[in-house]
Protein backbone atom coordinates (compact mmCIF):
# COMPACT_ATOMS: atom_id res chain seq x y z
CA UNK A 1 0.00 0.00 0.00
CA UNK A 2 1.65 3.34 -1.03
CA UNK A 3 1.65 6.60 1.85
CA UNK A 4 -0.53 8.56 -0.23
CA UNK A 5 -2.74 7.67 -2.97
CA UNK A 6 -4.79 11.25 -3.28
CA UNK A 7 -2.99 14.58 -3.27
CA UNK A 8 -5.30 17.62 -2.91
CA UNK A 9 -3.79 21.07 -4.55
CA UNK A 10 -5.14 24.23 -4.19
CA UNK A 11 -4.80 26.38 -6.82
CA UNK A 12 -5.01 30.20 -7.62
CA UNK A 13 -3.12 30.17 -10.99
CA UNK A 14 -1.15 31.79 -9.81
CA UNK A 15 3.50 31.19 -10.56
CA UNK A 16 4.16 31.14 -6.71
CA UNK A 17 1.67 28.06 -6.32
CA UNK A 18 3.70 25.80 -9.07
CA UNK A 19 6.41 25.81 -6.47
CA UNK A 20 3.96 23.81 -4.52
CA UNK A 21 3.22 21.53 -7.24
CA UNK A 22 6.29 20.41 -8.22
CA UNK A 23 6.90 18.76 -4.61
CA UNK A 24 2.72 17.28 -5.05
CA UNK A 25 3.89 15.70 -8.84
CA UNK A 26 7.28 14.25 -7.23
CA UNK A 27 5.24 12.58 -4.32
CA UNK A 28 2.41 11.77 -6.36
CA UNK A 29 4.77 9.90 -9.33
CA UNK A 30 7.16 8.18 -6.10
CA UNK A 31 3.64 6.85 -4.69
CA UNK A 32 1.47 6.35 -7.79
CA UNK A 33 -1.14 8.95 -6.57
CA UNK A 34 -3.70 11.32 -7.86
CA UNK A 35 -3.51 14.90 -8.23
CA UNK A 36 -6.82 16.83 -7.13
CA UNK A 37 -6.59 20.32 -8.21
CA UNK A 38 -8.95 22.53 -7.02
CA UNK A 39 -9.54 26.20 -7.40
CA UNK A 40 -12.02 28.07 -5.37
CA UNK A 41 -14.40 30.66 -6.58
CA UNK A 42 -14.71 33.28 -3.22
CA UNK A 43 -16.97 35.18 -4.34
CA UNK A 44 -17.74 37.02 -1.06
CA UNK A 45 -16.31 40.16 -2.22
CA UNK A 46 -18.64 40.67 -5.03
CA UNK A 47 -22.24 40.41 -2.83
CA UNK A 48 -22.75 44.04 -2.51
CA UNK A 49 -23.03 44.64 -6.50
CA UNK A 50 -26.26 45.85 -6.96
CA UNK A 51 -26.67 44.37 -10.89
CA UNK A 52 -27.77 41.17 -11.15
CA UNK A 53 -26.08 41.35 -14.71
CA UNK A 54 -22.93 42.46 -13.13
CA UNK A 55 -22.98 39.59 -10.68
CA UNK A 56 -23.43 36.89 -13.76
CA UNK A 57 -20.31 38.40 -15.72
CA UNK A 58 -17.96 38.38 -12.36
CA UNK A 59 -19.20 34.81 -11.66
CA UNK A 60 -18.83 33.83 -15.52
CA UNK A 61 -15.53 35.66 -15.14
CA UNK A 62 -14.38 33.77 -11.96
CA UNK A 63 -15.25 30.45 -13.38
CA UNK A 64 -12.97 31.05 -16.28
CA UNK A 65 -9.63 31.79 -14.33
CA UNK A 66 -10.66 28.69 -12.33
CA UNK A 67 -11.03 26.23 -15.11
CA UNK A 68 -7.71 28.00 -16.69
CA UNK A 69 -5.88 27.49 -13.33
CA UNK A 70 -6.93 23.84 -12.85
CA UNK A 71 -5.62 23.27 -16.65
CA UNK A 72 -2.25 24.34 -16.07
CA UNK A 73 -1.85 22.01 -13.71
CA UNK A 74 -3.19 19.33 -16.36
CA UNK A 75 -0.53 20.61 -18.60
CA UNK A 76 2.20 21.06 -15.86
CA UNK A 77 2.06 17.45 -14.55
CA UNK A 78 4.39 14.74 -15.93
CA UNK A 79 3.32 12.20 -18.23
CA UNK A 80 3.06 9.44 -15.40
CA UNK A 81 0.59 11.50 -12.97
CA UNK A 82 -3.25 11.55 -13.21
CA UNK A 83 -4.09 15.09 -12.66
CA UNK A 84 -8.33 15.39 -11.73
CA UNK A 85 -9.90 19.05 -11.55
CA UNK A 86 -12.59 20.66 -9.89
CA UNK A 87 -13.69 24.81 -9.56
CA UNK A 88 -15.97 25.51 -6.11
CA UNK A 89 -17.51 28.13 -4.81
CA UNK A 90 -17.36 29.41 -1.02
CA UNK A 91 -14.46 30.36 1.09
CA UNK A 92 -11.77 28.87 0.08
CA UNK A 93 -10.02 27.21 3.39
CA UNK A 94 -13.72 25.66 4.29
CA UNK A 95 -13.80 24.41 0.70
CA UNK A 96 -10.58 22.83 0.63
CA UNK A 97 -10.53 20.72 4.04
CA UNK A 98 -14.47 19.51 2.54
CA UNK A 99 -12.94 18.64 -0.53
CA UNK A 100 -10.27 16.27 0.97
CA UNK A 101 -13.02 15.19 3.10
CA UNK A 102 -14.94 14.72 -0.46
CA UNK A 103 -11.98 12.78 -2.55
CA UNK A 104 -10.69 11.09 0.79
CA UNK A 105 -7.49 12.74 -0.07
CA UNK A 106 -4.71 11.24 2.18
CA UNK A 107 -2.28 14.82 1.68
CA UNK A 108 -2.84 18.42 1.34
CA UNK A 109 -0.28 20.23 -0.43
CA UNK A 110 0.07 23.78 -0.59
CA UNK A 111 1.80 27.30 -0.61
CA UNK A 112 2.26 29.56 1.79
CA UNK A 113 3.92 33.53 1.14
CA UNK A 114 4.88 33.10 5.14
CA UNK A 115 3.28 36.45 5.86
CA UNK A 116 3.45 36.55 9.82
CA UNK A 117 2.59 39.77 11.98
CA UNK A 118 0.44 42.35 10.78
CA UNK A 119 0.28 40.81 7.52
CA UNK A 120 -1.32 37.75 8.38
CA UNK A 121 -3.41 39.54 10.50
CA UNK A 122 -4.69 41.51 8.20
CA UNK A 123 -4.71 39.34 4.65
CA UNK A 124 -5.94 36.18 6.81
CA UNK A 125 -4.23 32.67 5.81
CA UNK A 126 -6.20 30.45 3.92
CA UNK A 127 -3.09 27.93 4.67
CA UNK A 128 -3.10 28.58 8.40
CA UNK A 129 -7.09 27.59 8.71
CA UNK A 130 -6.76 24.51 6.08
CA UNK A 131 -3.75 23.46 8.57
CA UNK A 132 -6.03 23.88 11.72
CA UNK A 133 -9.41 22.16 10.07
CA UNK A 134 -7.55 19.38 7.56
CA UNK A 135 -8.60 15.77 8.71
CA UNK A 136 -5.15 14.63 6.51
CA UNK A 137 -1.97 15.92 7.42
CA UNK A 138 -1.09 19.18 5.35
CA UNK A 139 2.68 19.94 3.45
CA UNK A 140 3.16 23.51 3.22
CA UNK A 141 5.41 24.75 0.41
CA UNK A 142 7.05 28.20 1.28
CA UNK A 143 6.22 30.26 -2.13
CA UNK A 144 8.67 33.45 -3.61
CA UNK A 145 6.49 36.42 -4.52
CA UNK A 146 6.73 36.57 -8.42
CA UNK A 147 8.00 40.35 -8.63
CA UNK A 148 6.66 39.90 -12.25
CA UNK A 149 3.19 39.85 -11.67
CA UNK A 150 1.14 43.43 -11.21
CA UNK A 151 -0.17 43.60 -7.78
CA UNK A 152 -3.84 43.90 -9.62
CA UNK A 153 -3.44 40.19 -10.44
CA UNK A 154 -2.22 39.29 -7.07
CA UNK A 155 -5.47 40.68 -5.75
CA UNK A 156 -7.45 38.26 -7.71
CA UNK A 157 -5.89 35.53 -6.28
CA UNK A 158 -7.75 33.24 -4.07
CA UNK A 159 -5.58 31.65 -1.49
CA UNK A 160 -3.59 34.78 0.85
Amino acid sequence: MALYDSILVPTDGSREVEQALEHAFDLAATHNATIHALYVINAAGYGGLQMEAALEGIATALHGEGEAAVNRVEQLAPANVTVETTVRKGAPSQVIVDEADTVACDLVVMGTHGRGGIDRLLLGSVTERVVRRSPVPVLTVQVEQDDAEDSSERSRIALK
